[in-house]
């Protein structure tokens, strides 16, 4: 019995984890949708990076801080490009108002809105 206790060996992992990508893009997701708008500075192209995947599929919206201070909506293939010259603010999309379903005898997918 001895001899078969040795022979089971359990590796245990590292303590250090290698950055996982998809895991840092939920963290920057969920902080966004916690926080409702983040930040980004202008140097930081890995959350940049992050941040335009993520509009991509409609998970965040990107405006870009001009030098006024005044907000620029950017468009995924500008974001993706994810130039280092200003900071970004990334914030989670507003559905309010938008009923999306199945289409209606004119083809609209979208409900009216009340006059």
């Amino acid at each position: 019995m001895a001899a078969f206790a040795s022979t089971n060996v359990v590796p245990f992992r590292s303590a250090r984890r290698q950055a996982s990508t998809r895991r840092d893009q939920k963290g920057l997701m969920e902080a966004v949708y916690t926080a409702g708008s983040l930040p980004l500075q202008a140097g930081d192209r890995e959350s940049k990076v992050m941040a335009a995947r993520l509009q991509v599929f409609g998970f965040v919206l990107i405006d870009e801080i001009q030098s006024d201070g005044t907000l620029r909506r950017m468009r995924p293939s500008e974001a993706i490009e994810a130039r280092t010259n200003r900071p970004w603010r990334v914030s989670k999309p507003s559905f309010s108002g938008l009923a999306i379903g199945l289409p209606d005898a004119d083809d609209s997918l979208f409900e009216p809105q009340p006059a």
